[in-house]
């Protein structure tokens, strides 16, 4: 990325296999030293390159991750449980995933003196009372994945304060972009697009009119590497574009996009759905020297050019 100014560092990235890690590895792998560490849970092996050095461990393993750790600059840490449907489901390994494999990394990172990014996300707003969400709204999470990210976020500012860390939680809205996975936990943009290739209808849960504030993954990857770059540590930071779509105009726009016969369907709103969310980035743009570069549309674009090429 043209932007990308970290140069021959030692960089740890947990989660490195998965979708954002994977991302984040390649922008920084050209002019830096590069670790991956993941267990390949859901996280594949082809997405790292080949110069980096692969660790093929969990995060919930303490002692392999302060090892691996030893002697870096910077930790991106991306691992953790994805899936909110997974969480509800079995909440205990969604703890231990995220809020005991944060800790870990603190503490490793504390005992290292290691700068830390966490993957924080905006699911600790749960349901917004106004929009855009700053980071000090109210935060009632709705998932034991929201609430998991919350208390890793806390952790990581309480580290902060307490022991020093330089750590900044990142604080993600919708994330999207190429090598997004599909299944039944993907995002809604990975969905409308497998749907309107395959020329099936695009199913929009309720009438379509909840918004949400898309961001591409490239810009997500920016935002990190200002993180790493930047002195504010110690606080929270929202990651979006501060604008919104609604899911029914998103769905024309990958339909208009993909060029489909694929009609768009309404099936049954999704309980406990938000009906809006948009971030506040203004406090990233003035501490960072975030902005979001990549527009909807093209980022959209690219993402189903990568879908044609991979699918």
């Amino acid at each position: 990325m043209s932007k990308q100014r970290l140069m021959d560092r030692s960089i740890l990235v947990t989660g490195g296999a998965g979708f954002i890690g994977s991302h984040l590895v390649h922008s920084l792998a050209t002019n830096n030293h590069i670790t991956v560490y993941d267990s390949l849970t859901t996280g594949s092996r082809t997405r790292v390159p080949e110069e980096v050095t692969f660790v093929e461990a969990d995060i919930r393993d303490g002692s392999t991750l302060k090892q691996t750790i030893a002697e870096k600059d910077i930790v991106f840490h991306e691992a953790a449980l994805v899936s909110v449907a997974e969480s509800i489901e079995t909440p205990t390994e969604s703890h231990a995933n995220t809020v005991t494999g944060t800790l870990n990394v603190l503490e490793a990172a504390r005992e290292h003196d290691i700068k830390v990014i966490i993957a924080s996300s905006a699911a600790i707003y749960g349901h917004p009372e106004h929009t855009p969400i700053d980071e000090l709204h109210p935060k009632e999470p709705t998932s034991p994945y929201g609430l998991d990210k919350l208390t890793a976020d806390h952790y990581t500012r309480l580290y902060h304060d307490l022991y020093d860390v330089d750590a900044i939680p990142l604080r993600y809205f919708n994330v999207y972009g190429p090598g997004q996975t599909g299944g039944d936990y993907a995002g809604v943009i990975t969905i409308f697009i497998e749907q309107a290739l395959n020329n099936d209808p695009i199913t929009v849960q309720g009438d379509g009119s909840q918004t949400r504030d898309f961001v591409f993954v490239e810009d997500v990857v920016q935002a990190n590497i200002e993180g790493a770059r930047s002195e504010h540590v110690g606080e929270a930071y929202n990651v979006g574009t501060g604008e919104s779509v609604s899911i029914r105009e998103l769905a024309e726009l990958i339909q208009e996009i993909t060029d489909t016969n694929a009609d768009i369907i309404h099936t049954d709103p999704r309980e406990g759905d938000i009906d809006h969310s948009e971030a506040d980035i203004s406090k990233i743009q003035s501490k960072l020297n975030y902005e979001a570069t990549v527009s909807l549309r093209e980022g959209l674009e690219r993402t189903i050019e990568w879908y044609r090429n991979h699918k």
